[in-house]
């Protein structure tokens, strides 16, 4: 399971390196104080990591991102319940919730205001025009949630375009 688990993390951090490194250069933004932080387990060299934690911050987010090696940001997304189809390049704890990968802000903020009965939410893989994966080539997704119990369904479509 860990030799699975360490060649998933590599193909989904691989996808990452090629991601504009102009995340670093973000407006600072004003945090909205009714909003929990956000830790997020990452890799360091993910740029869409970056970018992704650049949109919730500029959402009004406080984020806590931890650079993390390979080995340990599977263990969050184990101990997190993440089931293995949903998995992506990083993983965030909000509020009791699990949110991995390139969830929009949006979505966070309903789940959050929702608050159902669910281990957490994913946008599965790393689609196109989600936050942190911008580009020409945008596509609409679907972000879903899952249960501790393995059961998932759609929580929300997207579509960015």
């Amino acid at each position: 399971m860990r030799l699975f688990a360490a060649a998933a993390a590599g193909i989904f951090m691989a996808g990452c390196a090629d991601a504009q490194a102009s995340a670093d250069t973000r407006e600072a933004v004003v945090a909205d104080a009714g909003l929990p932080t956000v830790l997020v387990y990452k890799t360091a060299t993910c740029g869409c990591c970056k970018g992704w934690v650049a949109h919730m911050e500029a959402s009004g987010f406080v984020v806590d991102a931890r650079d993390v090696n390979a080995t340990e940001l599977m263990m969050a997304k184990q101990d997190g319940g993440v089931p293995t189809g949903m998995s992506s390049c990083h993983t965030a704890i909000i509020d009791g919730y699990v949110v991995e990968g390139h969830v929009p802000a949006a979505q966070v903020k309903q789940l959050l205001g929702d608050r159902p009965e669910v281990a957490g939410i994913a946008a599965p893989g790393m689609p196109a025009g989600s936050p942190g994966m911008e580009g020409a080539n945008a596509r609409p997704y679907q972000v879903m949630s899952f249960t501790h119990d393995g059961k998932a369904e759609v929580f929300a479509e997207v579509d960015p375009r």
